[in-house]
Order: C-alpha cells, then sequence, then structure tokens
C-alpha cells in the first residue's frame, strides 16, 4: 500500500506535467503569448519546485515525512484549482509557482518514504515500479490532455488534477505510516535555505536571459552557501555526502546532465508537432505518448536489471540511446516523416528508462537511512535543476532565433546532446553500489 500510495502521488504530478505542454499553444492563443514567454510558464512550476524540494526534503527529516507529504498534496490541489480560474497570464505564473511548491513537498519525501519501506535487495524494482508510475502519468498526459484541451478547454486538465489530489490525499494519509526517525541533526538552517533559493534563482533567471551579472552573482552566492554550510552545525545539505562518497556524488552530476538535455523535448515537440505540421492537440498528443509509454513499460525491468547488473552499466548505456535519439531529433524539417519522429521519441523513451531507475537506485543505495530524506530531496533537486536548465537553455535559444522557431529548434537539439555526453562520462565514473554498502549486501 505504501507503493500504492507512492505510485499514485508521483502519477498525479507527471499527468500535469505533460499534459499542461500540450495545453501550452492554446494558452498561448488565448493570451497572445510566444514560444519565449509560454517556456517562462512552464519554467515558474519547476523553479518554484526545484527550490523549495531541498528544504522539503529537510523539514521531512526533522518533522516527519508523511506530514510533509501530505502538505505538498494539500497545497498542490489549492494551486491547481487557481491556476484553472486564472484570468489573465500573470495570474496563471503565480499559482503555477504555488503548485511547484506543493509538488517540491512530494517529491522530497516520496522516493525517501518508499525507500525506507524496502530492503536493498528488493528496493530497485520497488523504485523501477514508482518511476514507471511516473511514465504511466507522463504517457496519459499528452493523449488525455489533448482530448481535454480540444473538447473542454485547457483549464480542465486543472481541475481533474484536483479532484486527483483529493482522492491521492485521503488514500495517502490513510495508508503511509509515520516512520521512527534517527535524528542526528537539530534545527533548521534558516540562512542557508535563503541562500540557496537566491542562488539556484538568479541561475536559472541569468540563463533564460543571458544575463552575465546574475550569473556571477549566482556563482557568487553558491560560494557564500558551501561556506555557511561548512560552519552551521545542522547544514540544509550535507556537503560530506558529496566530499565522501563519490557514488552520490557522481550519481546526482549524471541526473543533473541527463534532464537538461531531454526534459524540453516534449515542450519543443509539442509546438513543433502542432504550429509546423498542424496537428489537433489531441493528434499531437498520440505521438508524443511513445516516449513516456516506452519509458513506462520498460523502467521496472530497468529497476531490476539495477539489482542483478551494476546500476551505472544499464544507466550510462540508457544515456548513450538517449544521445542518439536527440541528435536525430535535430534532423526534423517541415517534411519529416511522422514514422521517423515516432521512432525518435521510442530511442529516447528507451534511453530514459533505462537510466532512470538504475540512477535512482545508486543514489539511494549509497546513504544510510537517516539520510534517505536528503538523498530523496537530492534527486528530485538534480532532476528539477536539470528540468530549469533545459527550459532556460531552450527559452534563450527561441529567443534568440525568434524569428524562425524551426531553426530554433534544430539548434536547441545540437546543444542538448553535448550535455548527455558528459553525463555518460559522469555516469561511467562512479562507483560501485555493491562496494559502498557491501556490508549490507
Amino acid at each position: 500500500m505504501v507503493l500504492f500510495s507512492t505510485g499514485i502521488s508521483v502519477f498525479l504530478v507527471a499527468f500535469m506535467g505533460s499534459s499542461f505542454n500540450i495545453a501550452l499553444p492554446t494558452i498561448g492563443r488565448q493570451f497572445g503569448l510566444n514560444a519565449p514567454i509560454l517556456g517562462w510558464i512552464a519554467l515558474m512550476y519547476l523553479l518554484s519546485t526545484g527550490i523549495f524540494v531541498i528544504p522539503a526534503g529537510k523539514l521531512g527529516d526533522l518533522k516527519g515525512r508523511k506530514k510533509i507529504f501530505l502538505w505538498g498534496i494539500f497545497l498542490y490541489a489549492v494551486g491547481s484549482f487557481f491556476s484553472g480560474i486564472a484570468s489573465k497570464a500573470q495570474e496563471l505564473l503565480i499559482f503555477r509557482f504555488v503548485q511547484g511548491i506543493g509538488a517540491s513537498m512530494i517529491f522530497a519525501t516520496s522516493v525517501a518514504i518508499l525507500t525506507a519501506s524496502f530492503p536493498l535487495e528488493k528496493r530497485g524494482q520497488a523504485l523501477g515500479i514508482n518511476v514507471s508510475c511516473t511514465y504511466i502519468g507522463l504517457s496519459t498526459g499528452p493523449f488525455l490532455g489533448g482530448i481535454l484541451t480540444e473538447n473542454f478547454t485547457w483549464r480542465s486538465l486543472f481541475f481533474v488534477n484536483v479532484i486527483l489530489s483529493i482522492l491521492t490525499f485521503f488514500i495517502a494519509s490513510k495508508n503511509i505510516k509515520e516512520e521512527s526517525i534517527k535524528k542526528t541533526e537539530n534545527g533548521f538552517d534558516g540562512l542557508g535555505t535563503a541562500i540557496y533559493i537566491l542562488t539556484l534563482s538568479l541561475f536559472i533567471i541569468g540563463l533564460s536571459k543571458a544575463n552575465v551579472w546574475m550569473l556571477l552573482c549566482s556563482a557568487f552566492s553558491l560560494f557564500l552557501f558551501f561556506f555557511i554550510e561548512k560552519q552551521h552545525h545542522s547544514p540544509l545539505i550535507n556537503l560530506q555526502l558529496f566530499c565522501n562518497n563519490l557514488t552520490f556524488s557522481l550519481s546526482n552530476i549524471a541526473a543533473l546532465l541527463n534532464y537538461s538535455a531531454t526534459f524540453g523535448v516534449g515542450f519543443l515537440m509539442s509546438l513543433f508537432l502542432q504550429q509546423i505540421k498542424g496537428f489537433s492537440p489531441q493528434h499531437a498528443g498520440l505521438i508524443l505518448m511513445i516516449q513516456p509509454i516506452t519509458m513506462a513499460l520498460l523502467a521496472p525491468i530497468a529497476g531490476m536489471l539495477s539489482d542483478r547488473i551494476e546500476p551505472r552499466v544499464v544507466a550510462s548505456f540508457g544515456m548513450l540511446l538517449t544521445t542518439i535519439s536527440l541528435i536525430m531529433l535535430s534532423t526534423l524539417r517541415e517534411n519529416t516523416g511522422i514514422y521517423f519522429i515516432m521512432a525518435s521519441l521510442f530511442i529516447l523513451g528507451l534511453g530514459l528508462a533505462l537510466f532512470s531507475s538504475p540512477n535512482t537506485n545508486a543514489i539511494m543505495s549509497s546513504v544510510e537511512r537517516e539520510f534517505y530524506g536528503l538523498a530523496s530531496a537530492m534527486v528530485s533537486t538534480m532532476r528539477l535543476i536539470g528540468q530549469m536548465t533545459s527550459m532556460a537553455l531552450i527559452t534563450l535559444i527561441l529567443s534568440v532565433f525568434s524569428s524562425s522557431f524551426l531553426q530554433g529548434l534544430r539548434v536547441s537539439f545540437w546543444v542538448l546532446p553535448f550535455l548527455c555526453i558528459f553525463g555518460i562520462f559522469a555516469s561511467l565514473r562512479r562507483g560501485s553500489i555493491r562496494k559502498v554498502k557491501g556490508g549490507s549486501t
């Protein structure tokens, strides 16, 4: 029932994310927004989720993961409702930010709750099923989102999400048990949290606008954050996990680079299929389902493989396939055949399935139980920073090539594979979780 409850929660968030991408062209027409502004609407949700997920994970370790998890579902429902009734683009930006805060609490605690419930020898399979639930949400999102947008307007996406949030809240509150947490630290690092939020915000906004001064301020703020964390008796992020645990640090870097390279694909392909190919939201959603369906079907298998084969081997091969798919998408033209697009999305889904579950297994299995909350939050943070970086890069490129969306799309698909190539090296360099956890396997 723990697996079922956490699975529903990640399905809920994933469904909203993928269905919203399909609705973006319709929202743009209603509010008169261009592609870069639409990118900001998508980015705002990721920004709020990314900057709050580490503090939420820390609070989960200190105050109880179930409590933070349920508060996250509540805030997510509130943000969804007010996003659905937004009358201006500015209102939609604000309430998507609130949605992101709720999502950060869900992301920060769901994997920790799940990891604490399963032994090491079954953890990869459980995490694979959890990842599969995420990708089922991603796969049904484009199709159902296209149907809802086409027949009931884009607002219906948010109202359906409110209903799912309420159901999830009651199921989770009944079935998830609060575990006793071994508290090795006391207090909450408020100053470190504020500087962390400032650092990440400056980086993402500066990157999306190519603002050198904001990026420099972000770098200075990052050094200040590291200095404060080393001095604090109960830091927001335990830097020793990165300094003394090669598997943990390189697995997180690999995740960051992987999501930086791949997240923007859904956004770009939604605009390409509807604006260039002239497909309806429902038709475009059917095509975009190929990637997440492939991931949903193969993620549990990849998780089981990582229980038997070193995760770095499985994940690295997956990232290689992802690189190939992005290079294929860089050749898109107005007359590109639909079967080529479908094949590219299938290879992308296969690569992401082989990467995600084994990489999460490597991260979570490389730390002790009392750090599950922080490690779970780091899994989500690397994914979200990667997603934000992907959207910021794409927003910047589309702004530079604002007169030609297709040219901006092709340039984006040439830039993104380079991130994946660096990720392959990081993935291969990490250690073995069986060596890290050798005493307990």
